[in-house]
């Protein structure tokens, strides 16, 4: 009798090094998955920080790493035994998407998703669980915003984030790949970007300097933990779902920038400079998930609120200088 061979649940994560994909990485590893994570690490803001993050990866030998660019690199090897995507990888920020920097954008938020895509049809992989944006809605006419309104992107990113999503939609509706693509609303949380608002606001603390606040502080953003935003795309990988499906993935927490502000300088004891300037292009003054979708067929729910969220990042940032 020939010995059945069971090949281990493997999973491929694009971006696996940055802010949400190392802590995805993490959750999938705790549960004892193989991982397969991709990243280049790119220059958009410091590669040793990321590098930090593939270090604690790595410490796990259910984890394997691949320094490689997904706009130029051969796909169909990292595709083989795959049980799922989770596509990460990207170009963030809507304050960068502006001019000269547009074409990088396209290549890392488009290009490399239809690549994937393609790849990942051809190999017959199960699922294909993309990262979108609440920048899709643009300035939403109705609050809590659901995925069947209005999607009208007011920045260069958001319009790349809709254009993936958009090739994801196809891909499940034409060829049947079961793609699922999650909106983030604003996320926050251990090993933010230096470039988001917590985290230099939390550094403008630490170090006494002043914070440039965009706008007067009362746009209003439905911040979503970390943590959270992990759950979601593992439950995704398991529920339901019909390709092509979307969800809004928020945090169920919609306040002010300032009253944000006032949560940290409470959490930090401490007294933070502002200084306000334009609210700038491409900053809508509010969004708020409507999650009614996701908590039916994922069966998901946030379970960490702005306060416990933002003195997890507090004490992160503290450890982490």
């Amino acid at each position: 009798m020939t010995a059945t061979i069971i090949m281990p649940v493997r999973y491929l994560v694009t971006g696996s090094c940055g802010f949400i994909g190392s802590t995805l990485c993490e959750k999938l590893l705790s549960l004892g998955h193989q991982v397969l994570g991709v990243d280049v690490l790119t220059d958009h803001y410091s590669p040793s920080l990321k590098a930090l993050n593939r270090r604690g990866l790595l410490e796990n030998t259910n984890y394997t790493h691949l320094e490689m660019d997904l706009v130029n690199c051969d796909l169909e090897p990292m595709m083989k035994n795959i049980s799922g995507v989770f596509h990460l990888a990207g170009r963030p920020s809507v304050q960068r998407s502006w001019g000269p920097n547009f074409n990088t954008y396209v290549d890392r938020n488009v290009i490399v998703t239809e690549r994937l895509l393609k790849a990942a049809f051809e190999s017959s992989v199960p699922k294909f669980i993309n990262s979108s944006s609440s920048s899709v809605y643009g300035r939403a006419k109705t609050t809590p915003t659901r995925e069947s309104d209005s999607r009208s992107p007011v920045s260069p990113y958001g319009v790349t984030k809709l254009a993936a999503e958009e090739l994801c939609t196809l891909y499940g509706t034409e060829f049947g790949l079961n793609t699922v693509s999650l909106r983030y609303f604003t996320v926050f949380g251990p090993r933010q970007r230096p470039d988001m608002a917590f985290n230099k606001l939390v550094s403008a603390g630490l170090q006494s300097t002043p914070f440039p606040l965009n706008g007067n502080g009362s746009q209003i953003r439905d911040f979503t933990y970390v943590e959270d935003v992990a759950d979601a795309n593992i439950a995704a990988l398991f529920a339901q779902t019909d390709p092509g499906d979307v969800f809004n993935i928020g945090g169920g927490s919609p306040i002010s920038m300032l009253d944000a502000i006032r949560i940290l300088e409470n959490i930090m004891d401490l007294k933070i400079e502002i200084h306000s300037g334009p609210l700038g292009a491409g900053n809508p003054m509010i969004t708020q998930a409507d999650c009614g979708a996701a908590h039916k067929v994922l069966e998901w729910k946030p379970k960490v609120g702005i306060f416990e969220g933002l003195q997890k990042q507090v004490d992160w940032q503290m450890n982490h200088p």
